[in-house]
């Protein structure tokens, strides 16, 4: 039996019976989801842009092995469009219709339509819904499952901090999918690798703002498909293509913007810190090259690397690739001895830290080391896809 709160309390979470292990993936479960008036109130409320009961029914959308039976009395509208495996018995005495249903059903799951799980295949855990109070907690619950622990380290301490509260109080009461935040954040992108290109310092400046912002924003599309279960194989490419994109676009605005100030790269014959920023304020053509070669070592990794997302089945998140140097672990998922240090190195080579660490460095003007740190980032992309291109597929298998 549901434990039930009084619609005036101001309940903080109601976890429902301990059903641990019930939903076992070769058993279809039988669920009773409650939908009257007993639950409306909090049914209705909003938790990041949906109403409880429009998000429960897509978490149960993605459960395979549970047929739900909504019981209803009216006083909650439901969707014109429900899931395959989820069927509606309407009618004035609820009550009665669930006790119908206890006798036809193997010790059916009976749950409410007022309750925000984070986990939908959890239905034992979850805050019920009945004030504003027990909104904000589910809600609040809700984003913080987001902070995933596979965040770069920029991501983790500046971009979630903006990009969250952008989804939260902002994109989620709008009309705009994930995709259409992916297509407009790639805009703002390609904009400053434009700026980057024209050379002089306000502009250069002004660019890798617009880098930056699209890659808070590039972090706004995925918690908005999660908030609202809208995440498709489409838009895990869609995300990984525009972001590779860029990361060229940029490289070849940065070689670009060199060539444009005429000045040498690097004229090291004597290591003094005069003739080093001297040397720091353009380029020549050689820069164009370096740049060149950067993006095309960057293009080949992103060839291999999408080579291996296909290859093994992964979605377009290149997270979750096996690497050969991860011995067939994803870097995602990455545990054991050494996974630690090696996290640790491969931080710098995060987007959101290299993009965040150029901005720092273009406001000092610095814009030959960002080349430099490019070219050296691609060199290393490179190495490790022509590692995972020489290794055999035994090795790349998830480990056991």
């Amino acid at each position: 039996m549901i434990e039930r709160v009084s619609p005036i309390s101001r309940a903080t979470a109601a976890v429902l019976p301990g059903i641990v292990g019930r939903l076992a993936p070769e058993a279809i479960v039988p669920v009773i989801l409650l939908a009257t008036k007993q639950e409306a109130r909090g049914a209705l409320m909003r938790v990041g842009g949906l109403r409880v009961i429009d998000r429960t029914l897509r978490q149960m959308a993605r459960l395979r092995d549970v047929r739900v039976t909504i019981v209803s009395d009216g006083s909650i509208r439901l969707p014109k469009r429900l899931p395959a495996h989820v069927t509606v018995r309407t009618s004035e005495n609820p009550g009665a219709v669930v006790t119908e249903l206890k006798t036809q059903m193997d010790d059916p799951i009976v749950i409410g339509a007022d309750v925000v799980r984070v986990q939908g295949n959890r239905l034992d855990r979850g805050t019920r819904v009945v004030d504003r109070a027990t909104r904000r907690v589910a809600e609040d619950a809700v984003f913080e499952d987001l902070m995933r622990g596979d965040l770069g380290l920029v991501a983790r301490v500046i971009n979630k901090k903006i990009s969250f509260r952008l989804t939260r109080y902002l994109l989620v009461h709008l009309p705009f999918t994930p995709n259409m935040i992916t297509l407009v954040a790639g805009c703002i992108g390609l904009c400053g690798a434009m700026l980057i290109s024209t050379g002089t310092y306000d502009n250069v400046l002004m660019g890798f703002l617009l880098a930056q912002t699209q890659s808070i924003l590039d972090g706004c599309d995925g918690e908005l498909a999660r908030v609202r279960f809208q995440q498709t194989g489409i838009g895990e490419w869609l995300d990984t293509i525009v972001d590779d994109f860029l990361n060229v676009a940029i490289v070849l605005a940065v070689g670009v913007a060199l060539w444009r100030k005429g000045a040498p790269l690097g004229d090291f014959k004597d290591i003094k810190v005069g003739n080093v920023l001297a040397a720091l304020n353009g380029g020549t053509f050689l820069d164009m090259k370096m740049a060149l070669a950067a993006a095309g070592m960057l293009l080949f990794y992103n060839v291999v690397a999408y080579r291996e997302l296909v290859k093994q089945g992964e979605g377009g998140e290149v997270l979750k690739i096996r690497w050969w140097f991860a011995y067939g672990q994803s870097l995602k998922s990455m545990s054991g001895a050494g996974a630690g240090p090696l996290k640790a190195i491969l931080t710098i080579g995060k987007r959101d830290f290299f993009i965040f660490a150029w901005l720092v460095l273009a406001y000092f003007d610095l814009l030959p080391i960002v080349l430099l740190y490019a070219l050296v980032l691609a060199i290393v992309y490179a190495g490790v896809a022509v590692g995972q291109l020489m290794t055999p597929d035994w090795r790349l298998r998830p480990p056991v």
